[in-house]
């Protein structure tokens, strides 16, 4: 358990980090951390709470937010005991290593105990380290944002006095870069300006030292109106005198200067590259250390994970750690960003310096490792003819400078390992960091690190800093919907929030409306040299056409996560999937999760999705179409195997004429093996799916691939997604004149209408399906659409109409020769036969449907016809056959999470209780019912619920209870009869 908050704020239990659900409970957990062992008060929290006047319910929402933040750590794994509740507050209870600032503190208190110099120094950096940015820098509120200011000062307090006590241990060289940044961070710090003199003097740079003091008199003049202090003016004049009592004693060996070119040294021959490196290297010092890195970011955010991670690898004493880090990533993602601040946080542990080397793998012209290897050997006091000129003679060179050396060398933009593997030194005290966007898995020893986008906090932070708080709180919705279309990729943020910081005049509103046509998107991210699309162009020269041809292709797909066997058909070849890898390698495909069904997911980001768009433009939109329609037809495929592997519907149409292209058996096989689960996986691509068909004017695929989803959806209780994608495909095939999709799609509305209590609409759309059926001569579709229309005449009480259509419609899958129908419909007699009082004349037509449903091995609708069997053995008076009946139905919806028929049982057990005046196991029963009902929004049969428990309670005497489960009964068939304009409540649709 471990919780942070000097930076973001953190919550790590079980190693899993904890979502807290929303800003409230954050700010709960900050107020906590921050007096940790210590009681807060309700009146803090409160504060905490509401920057302005609280309300009335302040307390009670404070107490809300604490209950609901406790049973979020405990449902994480803490203990119960973690927050208690006090008198008049709340205790949140952590040893040190739990929080990062009792760590902070506990170092601190043993540096100040401390007698030894370099112990005070080693607690002191400990302290630091517990630091992973501002404190609380994404919790908003006043109160807490002067708590965080306190922490920020207590940080460069310590880190000026940590830097001091190092500058005292001769570790003038060490400080000076972070003295520099400290100075930069507080200007007007006269004491950090004092150190900062001192070391540079003592690196034998008098002049920087006097610069120093000249921007610092300088400041205080202008903005202060004061002079230095005393103490700095005599420095500075000691400075000027060459003051020798300012010079450390020299803690290490001199290093002499490198010979001079013409020096035998440099001329000695050798018979091995190795040898002569070796023999050159032994008469050549570097005047070290190095110091290459690039300036940091100021206005770094986040990152804090993967910072981490790099520290651990870098570490020299830690057990896992790797001399070469690779930092892989996306265009545009921050990795020279992430890898130069953390070369910077690493300086400490390499105080021979640091190498940076740009590869430029991505430029025109990415450099030569020679020629690499020869600016490294420059920057290492090697110039001229000492610099070998064979390759491996200059990479032996390199290494046996390097030995017995602490360095940290930084490739930037590395293309591949051959440009990598003759810069990486072989000595175990040298490390390197490398920024690619392609695995270089060749590397030997190599770790990598995948990095993504930003958070979404970190995005808004980042956008935050640069373009500034009050423009961003004054349109916050207009800050959410710019860094919604920038993807939280940081190179597309900075170029947004420099657009606003160069036009301070605009609004966030402005740059939204401009960004957020997504044609217009990459034209309006460029700004000055930063361009999106150029950073993505740089990736895609190094790719082979037909990895570019794949990624455009791609991007016409939509913004969804796919499976990788998409690029088989969208390429017309078999072996896709080796392009995909490629795409993947150089970061422009983002491998996103492992599904449940153990498949690889990919992923597009929105912008590198929208150059593909781009990048396909050209293409030949015949070219363009046959793609399109060879992954639908895999789609389509799939989708009829899994409905096959569905338990027995009667939603699933006819095929029609849309093509079907199949995958290998092998691949199918393990995509099907549990189809309910590719169904759940594939839940958003099969609704992309039909709306990429309906946007490529492909009617008879978007019908099929709808038509072929309303199985699952019926099973799963999926109306929202039914409705969408029936609608869409349904205009789709009404525009092209398709009658056979037309009459298919509004059979399946009419069964979701009756499903959703909307009789009216349902016969609408059921009458035209026969109509169409009847001109198309589709006779199992007429036959499906009467025995919905029978439905609806049974629900309204028109109970010969009902039982005419049932006759009807079975006449009709009989003729067909359709068994399923034909169980059904003997099933849907049985129940008007019950209905009419006719026992024995019911008995045989469930007894038919059973066998019926037996011989077909369809043990969903065998469950069916023992629920519906399960009324008549009640109205015998049997039932206990009755509830032997609805537990074998019951284990089987459940076996099959069909939650609708599962609460159809569920109400018949209901009644079957209810009838031996059973209050307690029918309340059970009829409550669970009403709550499934009510999730799907079947309102008439959570009606029939609320009303059997209302009767059940008028009959125990508890008329208050009773009235209230009655009145809601009503209310609820009082909507049925708004929808559709009738009085008298209907009867329930499962009898």
């Amino acid at each position: 358990m471990k919780f942070g908050l000097l930076g973001p704020l953190h919550a790590q239990i079980a190693e899993r980090a904890v979502q807290l659900n929303g800003p409230r409970q954050a700010k709960m957990l900050a107020a906590l951390l921050i007096d940790a062992n210590r009681i807060v008060s309700m009146e803090r929290l409160v504060a905490v709470m509401w920057d302005s006047a609280a309300p009335a319910t302040a307390v009670r929402q404070v107490q809300d937010a604490v209950s609901g933040l406790r049973r979020n750590l405990v449902a994480c794994g803490a203990p119960r005991s973690l927050i208690s509740t006090r008198r008049g507050g709340y205790e949140m209870h952590l040893a040190p290593a739990q929080l990062d600032l009792l760590e902070f503190e506990h170092e601190r208190q043993l540096a100040g105990r401390s007698a030894a110099p370099l112990d005070t120094a080693v607690a002191l950096r400990r302290a630091l380290s517990c630091w992973r940015g501002n404190a609380l820098v994404d919790v908003s509120s006043r109160v807490l944002e002067i708590d965080a200011a306190r922490l920020n000062e207590r940080r460069a307090a310590t880190h000026k006095e940590c830097l001091a006590v190092e500058l005292d241990l001769g570790r003038h060289r060490e400080v000076i870069d972070e003295l520099t940044d400290l100075l930069r961070e507080h200007p007007y710090d006269e004491d950090v300006a004092q150190h900062l003199m001192v070391a540079l003097y003592r690196c034998g740079r008098q002049g920087e030292a006097l610069q120093v003091y000249e921007r610092l008199r300088r400041t205080l003049a202008d903005e202060l109106g004061v002079d230095p202090t005393p103490a700095l003016q005599a420095l500075h004049q000691r400075i000027l005198t060459g003051d020798p009592a300012l010079t450390a004693p020299d803690l290490a060996p001199a290093r002499a200067s490198a010979p001079a070119p013409n020096s035998a040294a440099a001329h000695r021959p050798s018979d091995t590259s190795s040898e002569r490196s070796d023999t050159v290297a032994a008469g050549l010092t570097m005047a070290l250390p190095v110091r290459q890195l690039p300036l940091d970011v100021p206005d770094f955010v986040g990152r804090s994970a993967a910072l981490a991670e790099i520290a651990g690898l870098l570490d020299g004493e830690a057990p896992n750690r790797a001399p070469v880090v690779v930092v892989v990533g996306g265009p545009g993602v921050g990795k020279s960003c992430l890898v130069t601040h953390a070369a910077r946080l690493a300086r400490g542990s390499f105080p021979d310096g640091q190498l940076y080397l740009n590869l430029a793998a991505t430029s025109d012209e990415p450099r030569d490792p020679g020629l690499m290897l020869a600016e490294a050997l420059r920057a290492l006091s090697i110039a001229g003819s000492a610099i070998p000129n064979a390759l491996s003679e200059r990479a032996a060179l390199y290494r046996s400078l390097l030995v017995d050396r602490r360095m940290l060398v930084v490739l930037d933009d590395a293309g591949h390992a051959d440009q990598v593997l003759p810069l990486l030194p072989g000595a175990d005290g040298c490390a390197v960091l490398i920024t690619s966007r392609t695995l270089l898995t060749q590397l030997p020893g190599a770790r990598h690190i995948d990095l993504d986008v930003l958070s979404p906090a970190e995005a808004r932070e980042l956008f935050t800093g640069i373009v500034g708080r009050q423009r961003v709180e004054r349109e916050p919705d207009e800050a959410d919907a710019i860094l919604d279309c920038c993807g939280n990729l940081p190179l597309a943020i900075r170029i947004a929030s420099g657009k606003l910081t160069g036009r301070p005049a605009w609004s966030l509103r402005v740059l939204r409306e401009r960004i957020e046509d997504e044609s217009r998107r990459l034209a309006e991210l460029r700004i000055g040299d930063l361009s999106v699309r150029a950073s993505v162009e740089l990736s895609l020269r190094l790719l082979p056409a037909d990895a570019v041809r794949a990624l455009s292709l791609l991007g016409l797909l939509g913004a969804y996560t796919l499976p990788g066997w998409v690029v088989g058909p969208l390429l017309d070849r078999s072996d896709g999937e080796q392009v995909l890898d490629t795409l993947v390698d150089a970061s422009l495909v983002r491998l996103t999760a492992t599904d449940a069904l153990g498949e690889p997911r990919y992923r597009l980001h929105d912008l590198i999705r929208t150059c593909a768009v781009e990048i396909a433009a050209p293409l030949a939109t015949a070219d363009k179409r046959d793609a399109i329609v060879r992954v639908l037809s895999v789609w389509l495929d799939l989708v009829r195997r899994g409905t096959d592997r569905l338990p027995g519907g009667l939603l699933a149409a006819a095929h029609g004429s849309a093509p079907r292209r199949a995958l290998p058996d092998a691949v199918v096989e393990r995509l099907m093996a549990d189809a309910f689960g590719w169904f759940d996986t594939e839940r958003d691509n099969l609704l992309g799916a039909v709306k990429l068909a309906v946007d490529w004017g492909l009617d008879e695929l978007a019908w099929e691939l709808t038509a072929g989803t309303a199985t699952y959806y019926d099973h799963r209780c999926l109306y929202q997604d039914w409705q969408h994608g029936h609608r869409l495909a349904l205009d789709a095939a009404r525009a092209a004149g398709n009658a056979p999709g037309t009459s298919v799609l509004l059979r399946g509305l009419g069964q979701l209408h009756i499903y959703q209590d909307e009789f009216d609409r349902a016969t609408r759309a059921l009458e035209s399906s026969i109509e169409l059926c009847r001109d198309t001569g589709d006779k199992r579709g007429e036959a499906l659409s009467v025995a919905m229309l029978s439905t609806v005449s049974r629900v309204q009480g028109r109970d010969d109409e009902a039982l005419e259509r049932v006759e009807q419609a079975l006449a009709i899958a009989v003729g067909e020769g359709d068994r399923h129908v034909e169980a059904q419909l003997s099933c849907s007699m049985g129940v008007m036969r019950l209905m009419q009082g006719e026992l024995d004349e019911a008995e045989s037509w469930f007894t038919a449907a059973l066998r019926l449903a037996e011989a077909l091995h369809d043990e969903h609708r065998v469950a069916v016809v023992l629920r519906r069997f399960s009324r008549l053995h009640d109205r015998r008076g049997d039932p206990d056959a009755a509830l032997r009946c609805l537990r074998q139905a019951l284990a089987t919806f459940e076996e099959l999470a069909d939650e609708r028929c599962t609460g159809y049982a569920l109400l018949e057990v209901g009644r079957v209780y209810a009838g031996q005046n059973d209050r307690d196991r029918a309340g059970r029963a009829l409550e669970r019912a009403a709550g499934l009902f009510h999730r799907h929004g079947d309102l008439q049969d959570e009606a029939t619920c609320w009303q059997l428990i209302g009767d059940l309670d008028a009959a125990a005497g508890v008329h208050d209870s009773a009235s209230q489960h009655r009145e809601r009964a009503g209310m609820l068939w009082q909507a049925i009869g708004e929808m559709n304009q009738t009085v008298d409540p209907a009867r329930p649709s499962s009898p």
